[in-house]
């Protein structure tokens, strides 16, 4: 399991540190295959950017290593996890993973049935997208505040072959004027898990 400790570093550093980690959940192991950062003093497409705190994120202001869970459309999940110091609003999005063990688990979590029932497009579109990613793991707003040290959730050191990351603007920001074009999202290059080539 991770330590607190790598989760206290600048935001970018460890978007960029999460890619090729495994990620445990209620016995489903995954790779984090790509990521992206949101650093609140800076980055208007950020939640809290220039420190704005409101109830919906106010678990960015606390300490690092917690999973921020907030609904997007009014039905999909994303998952980040708040980093750096107390008081400084930054995250790292799980936009996709690539699930390796139990995967019969995340398959009912996901599609409610078994994997030789699932079509080749749902396979292909199991995890690739943060809201698939939280179906998969089965996570949602009651997890918003849990630390990503805990027996429910942590972050592992991988077991990839070395690879190559990409970094990339990030995705459906069109909102955040200068911050559109900041190259804050990561990925590992060829994974069939990317959301968006």
């Amino acid at each position: 399991m991770l330590d607190i400790s790598f989760y206290n570093r600048p935001t970018l550093k460890v978007a960029y540190d999460l890619l090729g980690k495994t990620i445990v959940r209620n016995n489903i192991k995954a790779t984090i295959v790509e990521t992206e950062a949101y650093i609140g003093p800076i980055d208007k497409a950020c939640h809290a950017y220039n420190f704005h705190k409101t109830s919906r994120n106010a678990i960015m202001f606390n300490d690092c290593g917690i999973a921020y869970i907030y609904q997007i459309y009014g039905m999909y999940y994303c998952f980040n996890i708040v980093t750096e110091e107390k008081d400084k609003p930054c995250a790292v999005l799980i936009r996709a993973i690539d699930i390796f063990s139990n995967s019969e688990r995340a398959s009912n979590n996901r599609y409610n049935k078994s994997m030789s029932d699932l079509s080749s497009y749902q396979l292909k579109h199991f995890s690739n997208g943060p809201g698939k990613v939280c179906m998969s793991l089965d996570l949602n707003k009651s997890h918003n505040g849990i630390k990503v040290i805990s027996k429910d959730l942590y972050i592992e050191e991988g077991s990839l072959e070395p690879f190559d990351i990409v970094k990339s603007k990030r995705i459906n920001i069109n909102y955040a004027e200068d911050a559109i074009d900041f190259l804050w999202r990561f990925y590992i290059k060829g994974n069939k898990n990317v959301s968006v080539l």
